[in-house]
């Protein structure tokens, strides 16, 4: 038996599995089956008031567990999927209302990685899948992260090698007039109004007494277990001065730098004083693709704190910036 038709199997018997997508890995269920749904709850210690996104092979998979699709979705779904775009729209009733948090809509997206795609295919249903990760924690972006989080917890985790996003997708409400970005992520808010016109930012930092539109509203998400803590890049030469000057601080600093195109990994000469230097290009591509992998290196370390210097305020970081809002605090 093949690893896909294990992992179909562990679906159709309400099993939950680590799958790869191109932008974080998930943690599946069948997306009609409320014990199965349930189970991704406790797994994740997820409020039940934050719902979850299904993922479907195309389009017309996704037409069988939408209530309505309109000609808009039709559109998106041509340019967009796969691809990291999520459509949320008015939902049937096979998807539980557990995946939805009670709401009357569902988020729906196809992935673009080859192993999932096959995936689906074989499934032939919606798979529900949040990212694979102890709730607020660091999503996780190779199998290994999904190991280290969920362990034994899972059934299967099928290995699709490191996400080339990296982080999670873009979420549009088509149940509105006007449509809505929920969720900045993988395809900018620009790429979706060159093929629908004009649509709404909403920047919403929930919490758990309600149940959100869309994951990722919440204000504490994707942190460190570490404290984290955000500066400005006009603070970042008296951030470091400060830390250079301290000789007991024990802390992790993240940088972006212009004149490196991959990660930098501390070596001695990242040596801050006591604390480790990180840094990543200043191209939001690049830094998204490799972002919570580093955060993972950090909290890992042996640093009391982290410390990220934050990206420009332009359109092209709104999803980086997205994350680090809510994965630190202020400095």
């Amino acid at each position: 038996m093949s690893e896909i038709e294990r992992a179909v199997a562990i679906l159709r018997r309400g099993g939950l599995i680590g799958f790869p997508t191109e932008t974080v890995y998930g943690l599946g269920a069948n997306a009609t089956n409320t014990k199965a749904i349930e189970r991704i709850f406790v797994v994740k210690g997820r409020p039940s008031t934050n719902p979850l996104i299904c993922h479907v092979a195309d389009a017309e998979v996704a037409r069988r567990y939408a209530g309505e699709w309109p000609e808009v979705a039709q559109r998106l779904a041509d340019v967009f999927w796969p691809g990291p775009l999520t459509l949320v729209l008015e939902k049937k009733p096979v998807i539980v209302d557990e995946v939805t948090a009670g709401l009357s809509t569902v988020g729906l997206r196809a992935p673009d990685h080859p192993l999932t795609l096959e995936l689906l295919r074989e499934f032939n249903g919606a798979l529900a899948g949040p990212s694979a990760n102890r709730s607020n924690h660091i999503s996780p972006t190779t199998a290994e992260h999904v190991r280290e989080e969920l362990g034994e917890r899972v059934d299967l985790i099928l290995d699709g090698g490191p996400c080339r996003v990296g982080i999670e997708s873009t979420v549009l409400d088509l149940t509105q007039r006007v449509p809505r970005i929920l969720r900045p992520g993988g395809v900018s808010n620009e790429e979706i109004e060159e093929v629908i016109g004009a649509v709404e930012m909403v920047s919403e930092m929930g919490d758990t007494s309600r149940a959100a539109m869309s994951p990722g509203q919440m204000a504490r998400h994707y942190s460190p277990r570490k404290p984290a803590y955000r500066f400005a890049h006009a603070d970042r030469e008296r951030v470091l001065q400060e830390f250079e000057a301290d000789p007991t601080a024990r802390f992790s600093v993240l940088l972006i730098d212009a004149t490196v195109r991959g990660v930098m990994f501390p070596a001695d000469e990242n040596r801050l004083g006591p604390g480790w230097k990180f840094t990543l290009p200043a191209a939001p591509v690049a830094y998204a693709r490799n972002l919570y992998a580093t955060l993972r290196l950090m909290d890992e370390g042996d640093a009391d704190a982290i410390y990220v210097e934050m990206p420009p305020n332009d359109a092209e970081w709104a999803a980086v910036r997205d994350r680090l809002l809510r994965a630190t605090r202020p400095l």
